[in-house]
């Protein structure tokens, strides 16, 4: 393997592995040349995670103050941020705009369904406490474990359904439906009907998280990121447009901070992606998801600040379900992993 890798050296930098080669130590059959994996400070995966969490929390609070614009049209800016911003690189690494043959179905499918979860997302903010959007969106955890055993065989247990049912729980604590609570509901943004809506957004969203997340352990390390993320600009990009045009929602962001607003969404957006990789590539992904509950406290933090909005104890108590099962999810595979590879 180091022979196939010493021959490919910009291939192994562009993994993260040093190989040094001088012309005294060439690469042989009998001695091959050495390589030398590139040793990570420690923490620095759960730094880069904090700040994927920092950025996403600040573009969710962005998308809160816009005015006026739907939130179609709040995703179709960032898809077409995101393109500008990745395909310099994949011109420079020339990946390619297409993919494998093999792997093009599951590249659309993980396109398609990332950028609806982005888009549901951000009409359920736009609907309800941003605080809640968040917390509802980041059970797709719990979701992934499920589709995982469904689709690609791994293993559920006992443990995997009671987080289920823990998560299901603190998503009926925050949507609050009449025929359990009575009718009249106090303490909610908007109207019933706008909270409901952007609960079932919410919720749909987490489902298509957990969906991309099980495309994209399918597709492994066939894939390079950039094309993955490719995809979910140019097909995000597309839907928006051809939505736009049906529901005739197109507006020109006012002048002034709307139009820098709508950009810092679409730069935040890709900076917390590119920070949630790196984080993945030299960390494992059970304190990744640990790291990840930030998402929550951030959102309330935030929500409190510069929205001047007091989370509710049903919404405490719902955040509280789902950060319990998210990272109980999490503590499990870690350690499951940890005891695989002793």
């Amino acid at each position: 393997m180091s022979q196939g890798i010493a021959r490919s050296p910009g291939v192994a930098q562009h993994l993260g592995i040093l190989v040094d080669c001088p012309k005294k130590f060439a690469s042989t059959p009998s001695q091959p040349c050495a390589v030398y994996e590139k040793k990570a400070c420690s923490g620095l995966g759960l730094i880069y995670t904090l700040l994927a969490s920092v950025f996403f929390s600040v573009a969710a609070l962005l998308v809160k103050k816009i005015n006026g614009l739907h939130a179609v049209e709040i995703s179709a800016i960032r898809c077409f941020f995101q393109m500008l911003f990745v395909m310099p690189a994949m011109i420079y690494f020339k990946i390619g705009f297409l993919g494998p043959r093999g792997m093009r179905v599951y590249l659309f499918l993980r396109g398609f369904l990332g950028s609806n979860a982005m888009i549901l997302l951000y009409y359920a903010v736009l609907q309800m406490p941003l605080a809640d959007a968040t917390v509802i969106t980041f059970s797709n955890p719990v979701f992934t474990s499920l589709l995982a055993w469904i689709f690609l065989k791994e293993r559920c247990s006992v443990w995997d359904v009671i987080f289920t049912i823990s998560t299901l729980t603190g998503v009926v604590l925050i949507a609050r439906p009449p025929f359990l609570f009575g009718g009249e509901i106090s303490d909610i943004e908007n109207n019933y009907d706008n909270h409901l809506k952007g609960t079932v957004a919410a919720f749909v969203s987490a489902v298509a998280v957990a969906c991309t997340m099980v495309i994209l352990r399918k597709m492994g390390k066939n894939v390079h990121y950039y094309l993955a993320v490719w995809y979910y600009a140019v097909l995000g990009f597309i839907e928006c447009v051809v939505v736009l045009f049906i529901i005739d929602e197109w507006k020109m962001p006012s002048c002034g901070w709307d139009r820098w607003i709508m950009m810092s969404i679409g730069v935040l957006g890709i900076a917390g992606q590119i920070f949630l990789t790196k984080a993945l590539q030299v960390e494992k992904a059970g304190p990744v998801a640990l790291m990840r509950t930030t998402d929550v406290v951030l959102a309330f933090v935030l929500q409190f600040l510069f929205l001047n909005r007091k989370p509710t104890w049903w919404s405490l108590g719902g955040a509280l379900c789902v950060i319990s099962s998210t990272t109980g999810v999490a503590i499990r595979k870690w350690y499951n992993s940890t005891r695989h590879n002793s």
